[in-house]
This record gives structure tokens, C-alpha cells and sequence, in this order.
């Protein structure tokens, strides 16, 4: 199929430096693993600044805006404090996403729905700076016509909730709800698109499910940390790094051949 995008890989480095903070000091250092990564392969990477700095801190976006040869998407709640952080770093990109102070992780997406008001007073602010603008989403056809309706050129479809039900897969459960997972996201992308959205996806995604969703047309780059990280305990950053972007390639040639 002719026309089809190359895919771009975003590399989130947070859980490095959730490792160096769990002990204090400066290693191992998340600049180091951007660094890393994009030697093997990155295109971009991705870090996410949290009001209670539990991983990422205020120095790790300087200097990674500084010193990195790729762009940085800084994600981040929809805060006053956070715009402002983004308006004095101006990184490449930034992605709103929700945030709670108990979470884990970003366990959903945002309700852009309930809160066009105020999304689309930061996605314009943060555009006429030309910083381009990202909204977390769940793969919801309410959702992705909002963040079209809020000025937002890009979405980022939440993969979780599919990655989960693959695990239950592998784990011998019903095969249904990963389907209709999967059918969200197809359909999701492609409405997205149709609306003049460039669309992005990322949670969970592990090697498996990136070279699955790595064949959807729509969708023009992943954002992998979790994961990336944790396999680097046992192979390496670098050879970690470079076998998602294989997979990932290999994702798409698949689908220019169908």
C-alpha cells in the first residue's frame, strides 16, 4: 500500500530515573538513556514531568532539551505550572495527559469532552508558542472529535486497556475483549485521520503488541518507556532500543504489503 508513513518511535526515559531516585544521587541518569536510545534508534524522547517530581525532575527537561539531538515531548498535566514550565523550556512537543498524585502510572485518558473549555485555552497557548500539542486519549470517537473540536493537531490513543486484554490472551483467556479492543483502536485511528488528526499511541506496548499496531496506517508514532526500561535490566538499553525499532519496521512493512 503505497503512501504509508514511516513510523516514529518516542522512547520515554521516566523509570530511569524512578531507579536513580529510589537511591538518590545521579545515576543512572536519564539523559545518558536518551542519549542511548537515540543512537539505537529513537526518534524522539519523551519525558514525563509530575507535580511531585517522583521520577523526572525540573533539571532532567533542561537538560534534556539542551544536550539531546532528537526532539523531546515533555508530558505533562494541564496545570498553570506545568504551561509555564513548557513555555520557559519549549520543548519539540508537549502531551497533556491526566494526573493523579496516587496513581502508579497514567491510568487513563482525558475526559477532553468535560473539559474543552480549558483544554483548548492551554492547546492555543502552547500552539502560538509552536510548541506542537498532543492529547492522551482513550480510543473514544466522543473524545477524538473534542480534541479536534480544541485545536489539538495531534491525539495519542491510550493502549492499555488493549495491551492488558493481550495479556490475558497469552495467559489462555477469551480472545473478545482483546478484539474488541483492537477494533477500537482501527476505528479510532482512522476517524482521527479523517479529521485532519495525526495520531500517535502508547501504554503497555511491549515487542508483540508494537509490531501489531505497528501495521495500522493511521497511527505514525509509538511512545514505549516501561517496558523499553525493563527489558534493559537484562539485554541493554541500546539492544533493546534497536530490536522495538526492528519490530516496529517490520509492523510496517506489513502493512505497505497488503
Amino acid at each position: 500500500m503505497p503512501g504509508i508513513p514511516d513510523l516514529r518511535l518516542g522512547v520515554n526515559v521516566d523509570h530511569v530515573a524512578t531507579v536513580r531516585n529510589a537511591r538518590g544521587g545521579r545515576h543512572p541518569d536519564p539523559l545518558r538513556a536518551a542519549q542511548l536510545a537515540i543512537l539505537a534508534g529513537a526518534d524522539g524522547i519523551t519525558a514525563h514531568l509530575r507535580e511531585d517530581r517522583r521520577h523526572i525532575r525540573d533539571n532532567d527537561i533542561a537538560r534534556l532539551k539542551t544536550e539531546i539531538g532528537k526532539p523531546l515531548n515533555l508530558e505533562m498535566a494541564v496545570t498553570d505550572e506545568m504551561v509555564a514550565i513548557a513555555l520557559k523550556t519549549m520543548p519539540h512537543a508537549v502531551c497533556l495527559v491526566p494526573e493523579r498524585r496516587e496513581e502508579r502510572t497514567t491510568e487513563g485518558g482525558l475526559d477532553v469532552a468535560a473539559s474543552s473549555g480549558q483544554l483548548s485555552a492551554v492547546v492555543s497557548k502552547l500552539t502560538q508558542a509552536g510548541i506542537r500539542v498532543s492529547v492522551f486519549i482513550a480510543a473514544d470517537p466522543v473524545q477524538i472529535e473534542a480534541a479536534a473540536g480544541i485545536g489539538a493537531p495531534v491525539i495519542e490513543i491510550h493502549t492499555g486497556a488493549w495491551c492488558d486484554a493481550l495479556a490475558q490472551v497469552r495467559l489462555g483467556k477469551s480472545q473478545e475483549l482483546a478484539a474488541a479492543e483492537w477494533r477500537r483502536i482501527v476505528d479510532g485511528a482512522r476517524l482521527a485521520r479523517s479529521l485532519g488528526l495525526e495520531v500517535h499511541a502508547g501504554h503497555g506496548l511491549d515487542f508483540d503488541s508494537a509490531r501489531l499496531i505497528a501495521a495500522l496506517p493511521d497511527i505514525v508514532e509509538l511512545n514505549i518507556g516501561h517496558f523499553l526500561i525493563g527489558e534493559a535490566v537484562f539485554s541493554g538499553l541500546t539492544q533493546v532500543v534497536r530490536t522495538m525499532r526492528q519490530v516496529m519496521d517490520d509492523g510496517r512493512v506489513s502493512a505497505r504489503v497488503t
